[in-house]
């Protein structure tokens, strides 16, 4: 059905139909729409399922139907009624104004409604100015009534690239400890909404600015302050190295889990005694502990933990592999071979290492390229044809030994 005709027959029936949310904010930056959320005003619940009798309901605490994919709700005022994401009161009505319908909205950018039949925009809280302003603003102090909405804001700024208000900020550090009350999914769903954007670092450096970035993101924020050799690391500490890295990284592949292996690649910084700085001798080896913690307290997939742990443990290695021996290149390109995150990945993880804030020449951290060679060219079945050697430890050998031989072969022809 097509959403005018919609809108027509909700107005028939004394109503008025907006399209509202992020699908507007998207259309006034030019931006492409692909959820399109609806409020309808001066209508029931009864007298909405009288004329969309095949609308689908949605929801447990408000109205919200589906109709071919789209988003209706019936306006509503919301009031809290305990702690955490969804303790709240929830009343709709036909009486309840647009306006009042988008003052329950998070952020004011969020809080603008275009009547559909009509084209007129409501503008209540002035989000259009914000958005020209590329400023990020809580639309009332209801903000503090949810705390979900922190992870919200700090994924929509990462997503717009817009600054947060100070004011908003605030609101933000209010609801520290109600942010323990989250459920590990929710915070989960906004962590990888961040670090599928063009720029993961505003995320947590939104909620560093409001002081809650410990709170679901405790090994994160353990690199503050972590220093590092001013020669290699003019950046500053290990967080805004972390931070470089994964911007870098998302600037390298659309692959989010790869984008978490970068940004969990120095954790083990974290924990280095500060007697120890600017050094931070076995970062990589106590790395592989916190990836795996920090990425089952996230709820983070399986996948990406793998990756995380391979990234931690190999970094450094891949970014030092132009000065290894030959036995210990192949040594290398084996391991990472077999492993989830692969060459190809942990090539992402360690260009975004060395590339972000140094001249690193980029031939001497390609291990992949000369990797793949290796492999494909000096396989098992290349073994098994010049030696006769079938499965078992003697072919396994033989097979590292000629990898070696090739790479030294390869390495005097340069």
């Amino acid at each position: 059905m097509d959403i005018n005709e919609i809108a027509r027959k909700i107005h028939q029936a004394g109503g008025k139909l907006y399209l509202v949310g992020g699908a507007i904010r998207d259309e006034i930056m030019g931006k492409e729409i692909y959820d399109k959320d609806y409020s309808v005003t001066g209508i029931e619940k009864e007298e909405f399922i009288g004329l969309f009798p095949g609308a689908k309901a949605r929801g447990k605490s408000f109205e919200v139907f589906d109709i071919e994919g789209a988003e209706f709700a019936l306006a509503r005022k919301e009031k809290k009624i305990g702690l955490g994401h969804k303790e709240f009161k929830t009343k709709t009505s036909k009486d309840i104004t647009i306006e009042e319908d988008l003052s329950r909205r998070d952020i004011t950018i969020n809080a603008i409604a275009k009547e559909v039949l009509t084209g007129k925009i409501i503008d209540p809280f002035n989000g259009i100015s914000d958005i020209n302003n590329k400023l990020i603003r809580a639309t009332t102090s209801a903000f503090s009534e949810d705390p979900l909405r922190v992870y919200r804001v700090a994924r929509i700024a990462a997503k717009t690239e817009f600054s947060v208000e100070k004011s908003t900020l605030e609101l933000m550090e209010s609801l520290k400890q109600e942010l323990m009350t989250l459920s590990k999914e929710r915070v989960f769903n906004e962590f990888e909404k961040a670090l599928e954007t063009d720029k993961p670092s505003i995320f947590f450096n939104v909620l560093r600015d409001a002081n809650v970035l410990d709170v679901h993101f405790k090994e994160i924020y353990d690199l503050i302050g972590s220093l590092q050799p001013i020669e290699y690391h003019p950046e500053g500490d290990s967080y805004n190295h972390t931070m470089l890295v994964v911007d870098k990284a998302a600037t390298l592949t659309k692959d989010i889990d790869i984008r978490f292996a970068a940004l969990v690649h120095d954790l083990g910084k974290g924990v280095t005694p500060k007697s120890m700085y600017p050094h931070h001798y076995g970062h990589d080896e106590k790395g592989v502990e916190i990836v795996q913690k920090f990425g089952q307290r996230i709820g983070a997939p399986n996948k990406w933990i793998s990756y995380g742990k391979v990234s931690a443990a190999e970094h450094m290695k891949g970014g030092i592999f132009y000065k290894m021996t030959p036995t210990k290149k192949v040594s290398f390109i084996e391991r990472v071979a077999k492993s989830k995150l692969g060459l190809h990945g942990l090539q992402i993880v360690v260009i975004a290492d060395k590339c972000s804030t140094r001249n690193t020449k980029l031939e001497d951290i390609e291990f992949e390229k000369i990797g793949e060679e290796c492999l494909s060219k000096i396989n098992g079945k290349y073994i098994k044809e010049k030696y006769g050697i079938e499965e078992g430890i003697k072919l396994k050998d033989k097979l590292h030994e000629e990898r070696v031989n090739w790479l030294v072969t390869k390495e005097k022809l340069q």
